[in-house]
């Protein structure tokens, strides 16, 4: 994004001569006459006219008196304009940044209701799916990004959003009663969901706790509403898509039992197939896993014949889950159709043995990184992937794998990595804070925006910044949120008129 820098007022309102000779600072430049002066007013005239302002007439009038100044004092003026003093201090380049009407168009565009349903082109992808959905661990698709596999990476996002508002429009799970089947209100209107799915926490805390604070509710529950599972009804997008897609979307963490299950960081040994002593339940609700299980085998079996993908996709907590949640599906469902994951933000979950353990199952694995949320870059003995490569390859490959083996936190990340940087958006500031790296529709504006490692932004991104500017609204730049004062623009009135998208939490 381009970002113009008006002259400061100070230079704006003093007409100036042409000076005999150039400056030394800028050898090229001469001091303009005062046509060049009318014309800058006139632009300003023009762009405040589109931000709806009115002209100030004293700049004009000033410089039609400018003209009784001695030549003595128009020297000086013309001496000090053209070493542009003010560009060395910060508060006036501050002072001075402005958009062009061009890139207010497009803000305006880009915080437009209408906007919100906007993608990429959903171009037919018929026999090439299995190559966007990871058979060759998408090579040759990620830098620079195939705008196709953008347009399928933001639609599993959205999927998790969906998830998200499936929980924050109704937390609270009953221990003393059968769920009731949620509403899950799907952006993508091609799929329908099947079958609500929740995830009991392994640990608990004492009765006397909700005697105490029993305002706490669901925060303290150990059953919540995870996520969900999906399938293509549309035939024309099934042919599209070269296949009948079945999703699962898992949200990342929002109880507090959530969070105490994300400190328990040390590596335990895999269990076996049928081991009851590994999976949690309520007391009316299955574990995790045996609803995922028993839901597919059911898919499968009713839309045999048919060629079938499975899709995981999770944001955070939910990431993690997805890794688990594939290594389910391909051990225990027999025929089991290709198995891909898509994680935003994801945690690590296993040693080596457990990444080569998906591998070899054929499970493939799309991570989407941002390299400032740190989130991604625990639990864990070395912080870098990096550093643990260039370790093994410096010779310390036997003593490394030693520890793999035997070391709880020998963690390693498992599949393809997509990188991304918050300071890529030009609407982010570079530095934002930890929430914002982490966060979901911070995740997806960065992949709609991403070309290719070494290339800025996409100037046609589409997707909006409602969003963002609701839930970000301190971690975007103050450039943007002014224009969006000065525009008018209400970011929270336009998210609660597009009913179909609500926000995702940004503490998970």
């Amino acid at each position: 994004m381009t970002i113009g820098l008006t002259l400061p007022p100070q230079n704006l309102i003093t007409s100036r001569t042409r000076c005999d000779r150039n400056s030394p600072l800028q050898p090229t430049a001469s001091c303009s006459s005062s046509s060049t002066t009318t014309f800058t007013h006139k632009h300003l005239s023009n762009l405040d006219k589109l931000l709806g302002r009115k002209h100030d007439t004293n700049t004009t009038q000033y410089e039609e008196n400018s003209a009784l100044i001695s030549p003595e004092k128009k020297k000086r003026k013309c001496v000090l304009e053209s070493l542009n003093l003010s560009r060395l201090w910060t508060d006036s380049k501050a002072a001075v940044e402005e958009v062009c009407p061009l890139q207010l168009n497009r803000l305006q565009r880009l915080l437009s209701v209408s906007n919100s349903g906007q993608y990429s082109p959903r171009n037919v992808l018929g026999s090439q799916w299995r190559k966007y959905h990871g058979c060759n661990d998408w090579e040759g698709l990620l830098d620079p990004l195939d705008q196709n596999l953008r347009r399928e990476m933001v639609r599993y996002g959205d999927f998790i959003q969906a998830a998200y508002h499936c929980f924050n429009s109704d937390p609270a799970t009953s221990a003393d009663e059968i769920p009731a089947v949620r509403h899950v209100e799907l952006l993508d209107k091609s799929y329908k969901v099947t079958k609500n799915l929740y995830a009991t926490a392994s640990v608990g805390l004492p009765k006397w706790v909700d005697k105490v604070a029993p305002d706490l509710g669901w925060m303290t529950q150990r059953s919540s509403c995870i996520g969900y599972v999906a399938v293509c009804n549309d035939s024309r997008e099934i042919a599209r898509m070269g296949r009948r897609d079945i999703v699962i979307a898992l949200r990342g963490t929002a109880t507090c039992l959530e969070w105490a299950e994300n400190m328990r960081d040390l590596l335990v040994q895999m269990p076996g197939q049928h081991d009851p002593s590994s999976k949690t339940s309520g007391p009316h609700i299955p574990s995790l896993s045996d609803s995922v299980v028993s839901e597919i085998r059911r898919l499968v079996e009713m839309y045999k014949g048919e060629t079938l993908s499975i899709t995981i996709t999770g944001h955070s907590l939910g990431a993690a889950m997805a890794l688990l949640v594939a290594d389910e599906l391909s051990t225990s469902v027999p025929d089991v159709p290709p198995v891909a994951v898509f994680s935003f933000g994801g945690p690590r979950v296993g040693n080596r043995g457990f990444s080569n353990r998906l591998e070899s199952k054929n499970v493939k694995v799309l991570r989407i990184v941002n390299s400032q949320d740190v989130i991604t870059k625990v639990p864990g003995m070395f912080v870098s992937e990096r550093l643990d490569k260039k370790l093994r390859k410096s010779g310390a490959c036997g003593v490394l794998n030693v520890l793999d083996n035997t070391m709880p936190w020998a963690y390693s990340h498992v599949g393809t990595e997509l990188r991304l940087e918050t300071k890529m958006s030009p609407f982010l500031k570079p530095d934002a804070d930890v929430a914002c790296c982490h966060d979901l529709e911070a995740y997806l504006h960065l992949v709609d925006g991403f070309l290719s490692s070494n290339c800025p932004f996409r100037s046609d991104s589409k997707r909006s910044l409602v969003k963002l500017l609701d839930e970000q609204n301190s971690n975007v730049k103050r450039l943007y949120t002014n224009k969006v004062k000065a525009l008018s623009l209400h970011p929270r009135k336009e998210l609660l008129r597009m009913s179909s998208v609500l926000a995702s939490p940004t503490s998970s």
